[in-house]
C-alpha cells in the first residue's frame, strides 16, 4: 500500500522550481506552469506555426448518453461494451499521440490510420449495442480530431458560471524531458481565483422547505484505497475509468463488486449504518514524483502521473430542498455527477465546481484555481437532488435522477425531492499551477472533467434518520 501525502517539502520544491507566480493587486502576473514533459505536463513551449493544423486529442460521440433504454437483462454486456468502446479510444488516442508530427503534416495519415480503424472497430461494438437496446447507433461510430484550445459543444449548464479569467503569460521554456509523457494540462486551463467576481446563487429558501442536514463523517482515504473502476458505468470490467480513484466509505468497491458485496463491505464512516460508497478522481501534483502507479492501468499506461494527493478534508453532507420536504433514498440508489469527458461532450452534464478556501462564493467550472498563499484548492460535488421514485440506476446512469430547477427549487414533474449530497474536498498543493485530475487519457486532465460517484447503503433506519432530521430542520450527524 502506497503512503498517503498531503503537502511535502520535496513537493513544495519541484514545483517551487517550475512555478514562479506573483499574485497581488495585479492578479496573476507570471506563470511559468509547464514543468517536464515526464512531469506531466505536455510539450507547449514551441506551439506549431499555425495553429489551425494542432491537434490534440480525439473526439468521439459519447454512446452511453445517447442510450435511452437497455433491457435489464442486457445493462451488464452494455456497459462492458461501452467500456470496450473507451479501451479503443485509448488505444487510438496513444497512436494519436505516438505520431503527433506526422498527423499534423499529413491530414491522409490521421483518416488512413487512425480514425478509419477506430470507426470500424466502433461500427462492431455499436451493432451489437444496438441489437440488445433496439436502437439504431451507427451514426456514433466516425470520431474526429480537435486542437486543445477549440471549445466543446454549448449545452446546459450543470454547474456554476465561470467568472472573469485573469491574464497569463506565454508559458516558459520546457525543462529536459525526463520520461513518461504527459498529455496536460495546459496554461489557459488555470486562473487566478482572486480576479473571479463572485458568481454563486442558490434558490431562495421558501415556506415549506427542509433546512435540516446531516453529516457524515468518513475520512480523507488515509488508507489509500484507489483504483481505476468504476462500478456503476463499467461493472465487471478493470480499468473501466482509464483513471484513477479515492474511496472513502465502503471498502469493498471494485469493478466487480455486486449489491451484497457493498452491503456487507466494511466502511470508514464513523457511524457504520453508512456503508456508502463516495469515489472521485485522484488529484495529482505534476512534480516529477514518480508514484507506484507509474507503469500500471489508470496511472501512467493511461498517462495519469504525478503525486497523488491525499485530502486534507473531505465534508459529506446531505441538505434538504429549499421548497420542499424531502423522502428517502432507495439503497443502491446510483448517482454520478458531472461529466468525465466533458471536453469533448461539451458542457451539458458538467458539474465541475472548483475554488478556494476564503472564495468560496466565486465557483469555477472549467478551470483549475490558482489560489494565493494560506489558501487551499476545494472541489465541491452538489449532487442531484430529485429522483424519478421508481429506479436505482438507469441506462444512462444519469436519467433517474436530476437536479432541481435552479431558479425556483423545485424537482420536475414526476420527481421527488431527496437528501442532497454536497461534497467537499479540500487540498493543500503548493500555490501556483502544479496540480490536475485524473482522466481519460484523451480529456487531456481538464477541470471540466471532474465528477463525482455515489452508492447509497445507508441501512433504512439511519436513512430514516437522515430524513428527518432535514425535515425537521435539525442538524444532525
Amino acid at each position: 500500500m502506497r503512503r498517503t501525502r498531503k503537502r511535502s517539502t520535496r513537493a513544495k520544491r519541484a514545483v517551487a522550481a517550475s512555478v514562479a507566480l506573483i499574485l497581488g493587486g495585479g492578479g496573476l502576473i507570471a506563470a511559468n506552469v509547464y514543468a517536464s514533459a515526464g512531469q506531466g505536463w505536455g510539450n507547449q513551449s514551441q506551439p506549431p506555426p499555425d495553429r489551425q493544423n494542432a491537434v490534440s486529442t480525439i473526439d468521439c460521440p459519447d454512446v452511453g448518453d445517447e442510450l435511452t433504454q437497455v433491457p435489464e437483462a442486457s445493462r451488464t454486456a452494455v456497459d462492458r461494451e461501452l467500456a470496450t468502446l473507451d479501451s479503443q479510444i485509448t488505444v487510438a488516442y496513444q497512436r494519436l499521440a505516438d505520431n503527433k508530427e506526422r498527423v499534423e503534416s499529413d491530414p491522409a495519415f490521421a483518416e488512413q490510420q487512425i480514425l478509419t480503424p477506430l470507426r470500424n472497430e466502433r461500427l462492431n461494438i455499436l451493432q451489437r449495442i444496438g441489437q440488445m437496446t433496439g436502437q439504431q447507433l451507427d451514426s456514433l461510430a466516425p470520431c474526429t480530431l480537435r486542437a486543445d484550445d477549440e471549445q466543446p459543444a454549448p449545452g446546459d449548464n450543470g454547474g456554476g458560471d465561470n467568472g472573469e479569467e485573469g491574464e497569463q503569460e506565454e508559458p516558459g521554456e520546457e525543462e529536459q524531458d525526463q520520461g513518461q509523457a504527459g498529455n496536460g494540462p495546459e496554461a489557459s486551463d488555470f486562473v487566478d481565483i482572486t480576479t473571479v467576481q463572485p458568481n454563486v446563487n442558490l434558490p431562495r429558501q421558501r415556506r415549506g422547505a427542509s433546512r435540516g442536514s446531516f453529516a457524515t463523517n468518513c475520512g480523507t482515504n488515509k488508507n489509500g484505497k484507489f483504483n481505476p473502476d468504476n462500478v456503476i458505468v463499467a461493472p465487471g470490467v478493470s480499468n473501466g475509468a482509464h483513471h484513477m480513484h479515492d474511496y472513502v466509505g465502503n471498502q469493498a468497491n471494485d469493478a466487480f463488486a455486486s449489491d451484497d458485496d457493498l452491503a456487507r463491505g466494511r466502511t470508514t464512516c464513523r457511524n457504520q449504518g453508512d456503508r456508502s460508497t463516495y469515489y472521485w478522481p485522484v488529484l495529482r501534483l505534476q512534480n516529477g514524483q514518480a508514484e507506484a502507479d507509474a507503469q500500471a492501468d489508470g496511472g501512467g499506461k493511461d498517462q495519469n502521473v504525478g503525486e497523488i494527493q491525499t485530502p486534507a478534508q473531505v465534508t459529506l453532507n446531505f441538505v434538504g430542498s429549499p421548497v420542499s420536504k424531502v423522502t428517502a433514498m432507495p439503497r443502491f440508489l446510483r448517482i454520478i455527477t458531472g461529466d468525465a469527458k466533458a471536453f469533448t461532450n461539451g458542457d451539458a452534464n458538467a458539474n465541475a465546481s472548483w475554488s478556494c478556501t476564503g472564495f468560496e462564493n466565486r465557483q469555477l467550472k472549467d478551470k483549475y484555481p490558482i489560489c494565493p498563499e494560506g489558501s487551499k484548492v476545494v472541489r465541491t460535488f452538489r449532487f442531484q437532488s430529485c429522483w424519478d421514485g421508481r429506479n436505482t440506476d438507469s441506462a444512462n446512469h444519469r436519467t433517474h435522477v436530476a437536479f432541481a430547477d435552479p431558479a425556483s427549487g423545485r424537482c420536475g414533474n414526476g420527481f421527488r425531492a431527496i437528501p442532497q449530497l454536497v461534497q467537499r474536498i479540500v487540498y493543500d498543493v503548493p500555490p501556483g499551477p502544479g496540480f490536475a485530475v485524473d482522466s481519460f487519457p484523451e480529456q487531456l486532465h481538464k477541470p471540466i472533467t471532474d465528477h463525482g460517484d455515489f452508492i447509497n447503503v445507508f441501512d433504512q433506519r439511519l436513512m430514516r434518520r437522515v430524513v428527518s432530521c432535514i425535515n425537521e430542520g435539525r442538524r444532525c450527524s
